[in-house]
């Protein structure tokens, strides 16, 4: 496929590992960046000895760290032999970006700090990745996404009043972290190019989760009113009914925001007009609740959905994560594409999430192997020769893991 993409030319040189900045580095090459992961020599990135469900993909491979790796090549070297540290400065010359997400100082203590890349490549855009930031007292915590859902108000935001705290089902922080990265990255990258300048770039977890209640917060510390956790199964601490999820006679429903006469229309219950008013709404919401779930549950969800978006209601079936891959709407948008991976065949991924008209992301490659283009790299980008490459292996500062 030869139609250009946006980041053709650009190099990533990837430090990173886990989720959130393999989240990051994978978003770049999917607009063609060449991202050339740094992964540990032997087992590589963490992630890949990771799984769900004690479950590994054909091959031995961890479906957590293939979900993330995508169109990247992998170059497994030993960070703390010389040479391997010699091989990395010499790939970091030729880079536009650097992305870590190691715990603040050990990229300095390895000889990969920012000041020591710069002073090899002054136009190097930098972005150090961390849970807490650089400093502060938390500095030195681990940083992981469930820590930082916790302390940043997001697990006693969902659920009912009674409720325990409540995790977001899915790894939110390190996923807007990763957003953060490539918004950061790409705005340095373009001031470079205006410039000729390159930067440091500071992003962490915990400003991240933050910035995406920014709704939230921005009423709580200026209307001086905390948000309370409804009894019932309203949606969000600050709306009112009927905001939220309501049972069916065959599954759930989700109604949002609507005018309240509509709703009641939608309903075929009159009676509910005694709540038309917006106060009513949200000092009941509890109440309001209960009364319109004891009505949905009467009726299948399919006949509520056609019932109510004839009214050009607000309103969704509710479905597992198992289901939205046969969802005609998620077919129609291509939403799932196949590719072959060397060891566990053909593997099901999400598409990149959005079109571009004239310079479209591609899904090139599978996630590689651990070192899968360690020979590649070093003989194509730094002229190695075979027998320097054979005895690089030999010594274990490489690892080069090859398909059966």
């Amino acid at each position: 496929m030869n139609t250009p993409q946006a980041l053709h030319g650009v190099r990533v040189l990837d430090f990173t590992q886990l989720l959130q900045g393999p989240y990051a580095t994978q978003m770049l090459g999917d607009m063609g960046a060449d991202v050339i992961k740094i992964e540990k020599a032997g087992n590589g990135d963490l992630y890949r000895s990771m799984t769900f469900f004690d479950q590994w993909m054909e091959g031995g491979e961890s479906p957590c760290f293939l979900a993330w790796n995508r169109n990247k090549r992998s170059l497994a070297v030993d960070l703390k032999d010389p040479e391997g540290r010699r091989i990395v400065r010499e790939l970091a010359r030729s880079a536009d970006i650097v992305i870590e997400n190691f715990r603040p100082g050990v990229m300095e203590r390895l000889g990969f700090g920012y000041e020591a890349l710069r002073k090899e490549n002054p136009e190097i855009i930098y972005c150090s990745a961390t849970g807490w930031g650089s400093g502060g007292p938390y500095a030195g915590r681990p940083g992981q996404d469930l820590l930082v859902q916790s302390l940043t108000g997001v697990t006693l935001t969902s659920g009912k009043a009674d409720d325990r705290p409540i995790a977001v089902g899915t790894a939110l922080s390190d996923q807007l972290g990763a957003l953060h990265i490539v918004y950061s990255v790409l705005a340095a990258l373009y001031y470079r190019e205006r410039t000729g300048t390159g930067q440091l770039i500071e992003a962490n977890l915990m400003q991240s989760v933050l910035a995406f209640q920014m709704q939230d917060l921005f009423a709580i510390q200026n209307l001086g009113r905390e948000f309370q956790r409804p009894r019932s199964g309203i949606a969000h601490p600050g709306n009112a009914a009927p905001f939220g999820i309501y049972p069916t006679s065959d599954g759930y429903l989700a109604i949002a925001m609507n005018p309240w006469p509509k709703v009641v229309e939608g309903l075929e219950t009159p009676d509910l007009m005694k709540y038309n008013d917006p106060r009513v709404l949200f000092e009941e919401r509890d109440r309001i609740y209960e009364e319109i779930a004891a009505i949905t549950v009467t009726r299948p969800t399919a006949e509520w959905l056609e019932k109510m978006l004839a009214l050009d209601l607000w309103v969704a079936e509710v479905k597992s994560q198992a289901e939205v891959a046969d969802d005609p709407q998620a077919r129609h948008l291509g939403a799932f594409k196949s590719l072959e991976h060397p060891k566990a065949g053909e593997i099901r991924v999400t598409d990149i999430p959005f079109r571009m008209s004239e310079t479209p992301g591609q899904l090139r490659s599978a996630p590689p192997l651990v070192g899968q283009h360690g020979p590649e790299i070093l003989r194509e980008e730094l002229g190695f020769s075979e027998e320097e490459i054979a005895r690089l292996r030999e010594a274990g500062i490489i690892t080069v893991e090859e398909a059966e």
